[in-house]
């Protein structure tokens, strides 16, 4: 006897937009509300008669719903106006839009808001298209084939935005939108079909190819359930469009030998178990086929009620460091394991779930050898936080998130559950060669590049571009303020050899190495160290190039000044010899200050040279003879405590030559570094 195989397809059944609407509206009923949907909730009769069967009502404008109803606003989503009605009559509702449908809408309004012409890519009549025309004030132009594409014109020069519906086959729109790119010079193409849309018609073409029958199980008024049967139909001429059970043929398998199973987005497992039980029942089929499945063994999955690639909603039961529990109301408990809760690997499982928390959770696998169903929670927060992610990127949005890991290149942060590659070169302010002290810190940035390989979607971010732009608004608000001679606090950023860059709070300015110290120092790091705070003069200041000189010298402490406070004419002081010249010898009163003894004050009798009598470091009692303020000169004799001794003056041709001397080298000593004005240079 000639054995039969049957194969179901991959992603048959709900999809996630659909099992969240559905799933929405039992927890409505479950809360003992009462629910009117805003249209059948799904395309698929089956289902909607059931929440019938429970109260559920349909209405086809917000003015029928009643004040003590819930609307629940189904999966294909409503026009702007429908949502403001709602507010205005004061119901509550629950908005069940599949999140793809919503970041439509959010990309059409923008767009709009621009002054952009819309085009919609789908079918328009189906509730979406018609919902998301209502995001654009019903003034989008809606296209479904080629012919439509090469009629498309617009009499402005407008920017075009061209969105689709999200179940839209996608062949056909690469045919159409490469049409549009030409017909329409400003074109703006988003690419808004559904993955999970194209993975399901993609299985579905594989298996009808390799079958002798094919089944396509759903609703007849569903728009994804009638294109899987298009293409279906177009790869295997035995192909039915079936609602149910009861709508199978007869002589179904008398038909071929191998069978093919899918069903739209609509279809509950429940239903494509029961066409699957019926087919076995009726025809008491218990066929083995070539390694592959039987019917006995097909219809046994069918039993299954978890699919993996499912998203379903479980209850916390018990928590462990490696492992969460989840009763899922399955024969067997589900798993989450410790790594596939979040991102951040450095959370306690029990600071992000508690025992009896209602979970969304993303089946990865059905069965883990160990008889448990593998779950995942960051795999739902991705699905939902990437959208925000999108959304981000595409409004410009600042996120916020955390440094979870240094990888080659780069970092990694998280946001809404994403995880977001930030390059090197864009993730401080200024280039960090060590990216390591970044990790477990929070940090804002910009998400400014999505891009796809064949490993998926990946988010580009920067902190750069956020930190440049903080950093050019507070520069733009304290150059409105900033005037010379105002004090500020700042903190010291970067030492060079040429001074000390200080953050006045968002801009930099330069103690130029002269305003550091009095004295003469050979780097600032003998004055300040990196992180100090300090108090600042503002000395020059140029808007234009945003340049800002400062002043870190006190005057009280200007050794000049403290001088004047110290020392007087006739004073007796003890000094330091530094340096000997051949008219004298330079002695320092107080550090900064230095005063000039000529040889002829030195000793009681003449001298050939200072070093005769006097050596470097030699510290002597003398007496101040002269102080000229003004030119900062200080002169002192230690003659004048000596006793008297007879004394050879020295030649008279030769005093001109030797004064001149001293005059031009105690103005050499006499400049001082306070004096100096060095000008604000970049780093």
């Amino acid at each position: 006897m000639t054995k039969r195989v049957v194969k179901v397809a991959e992603k048959a059944g709900f999809c996630f937009g659909v099992s969240r609407a559905v799933q929405m509206t039992r927890e409505g009923l479950k809360d003992g509300k009462k629910i009117a949907t805003l249209g059948p909730i799904i395309h698929n009769k089956s289902v909607v008669e059931d929440f019938a069967s429970q109260g559920v009502r349909i209405i086809n404008s917000p003015d029928e719903a009643n004040s003590d109803e819930t609307v629940i606003i189904r999966s294909h989503g409503i026009k702007r106006s429908e949502e403001e009605r709602l507010k205005e009559k004061g119901i509550n509702y629950i908005d069940a839009t599949c999140p793809f449908v919503k970041k439509i809408h959010n990309i059409v309004s923008d767009a709009y808001s621009r002054g952009a012409n819309i085009v919609i890519i789908g079918d328009k009549t189906h509730p979406e298209v018609v919902g998301i025309n209502g995001w654009c004030n019903d003034s989008a132009t809606v296209i479904d084939s080629e012919k439509e594409a090469e009629n498309l014109s617009f009499s402005d020069e407008k920017e075009v935005c061209i969105v689709a519906q999200t179940t839209f086959e996608r062949e056909l729109w690469k045919k159409i939108t490469k049409i549009s790119k030409k017909t329409c010079q400003s074109a703006m193409v988003f690419d808004t079909i559904c993955s999970a849309t194209n993975e399901r018609q993609k299985y579905a073409a594989d298996l009808a190819k390799e079958s002798d029958v094919f089944v396509v199980v759903g609703g007849k008024n569903s728009s994804n359930t009638k294109k899987l049967f298009d293409i279906s139909a177009s790869l295997c001429p035995n192909t039915f469009l079936v609602e149910e059970a009861g709508e199978l043929p007869d002589n179904i398998l008398s038909m071929g030998n191998s069978f093919g199973i899918t069903a739209g987005a609509s279809t509950p497992q429940y239903i494509i178990k029961e066409v699957l039980e019926t087919m076995v029942e009726e025809k008491n089929t218990n066929i083995q086929g070539n390694g592959e499945p039987t019917f006995a063994e097909a219809f046994e999955q069918s039993l299954v009620t978890l699919n993996t690639g499912q998203v379903v909603t479980g209850t916390v039961i018990s928590i462990t460091p490696t492992e969460i529990y989840v009763d899922l109301g399955y024969k067997a408990d589900g798993i989450i394991p410790v790594d596939e809760l979040s991102d951040d690997p450095s959370l306690d499982p029990a600071d992000i779930v508690k025992v009896g928390d209602e979970v969304e959770v993303f089946v990865v696998r059905v069965n883990d050898g160990e008889g448990y169903v593998k779950l995942s929670k960051k795999k739902i927060d991705a699905i939902k936080g990437w959208l925000e992610i999108e959304k981000a990127y595409e409004s410009g949005e600042i996120l916020t998130g955390k440094i979870v890991e240094n990888v080659n290149r780069g970092v990694i942060a998280t946001a809404y559950g994403c995880r977001i590659f930030i390059p090197a070169s864009m993730a401080s302010e200024r280039f960090m060669k060590d990216l390591e002290p970044l990790v477990g810190t929070e940090a804002k940035f910009k998400i400014v590049n999505i891009r796809e390989d064949r490993r998926g979607k990946k988010a580009i971010g920067s902190i750069k571009v956020v930190a440049q732009a903080e950093r050019a608004e507070k520069q733009a608000a304290f150059m409105a303020d900033v005037e010379e001679g105002k004090v500020y606090t700042g903190t010291v950023k970067t030492l060079t050899d040429f001074g000390a860059f200080v953050d006045l709070g968002g801009v930099d300015g330069l103690i130029p190495i002269s305003q550091l110290s009095w004295q003469r120092i050979k780097h600032p790091s003998e004055v300040l160290k990196v992180g100090d705070i300090v108090e600042v003069t503002i000395l020059k200041v140029d808007k234009e190039n945003v340049k800002i000189s400062l002043g870190y010298k006190k005057l009280e402490d200007n050794p000049w000044e403290i001088a004047k406070r110290t020392f007087n004419e006739e004073d007796v002081v003890k000094v330091k010899v530094v340096r000997l010249v051949p008219f004298g010898a330079f002695v320092e009163l107080i550090p900064g200050i230095d005063g000039l003894i000529h040889i002829s004050q030195i000793a009681n009798k003449r001298i050939g040279k200072p070093e005769d009598v006097l050596t470097v470091g030699e510290v002597v009692e003398a007496k101040i003879t002269e102080i000229k303020w003004d030119e900062k000169k200080i002169g002192l004799s230690i003659r004048a405590l000596l006793a008297p001794e007879e004394v050879v003056e020295a030649p008279t041709e030769e005093a001109p030559v030797e004064e001149a001397a001293v005059e031009e080298v105690a103005e050499e000593v006499a400049e001082s570094p306070a004096e100096e004005t060095v000008e604000a240079t970049e780093e």
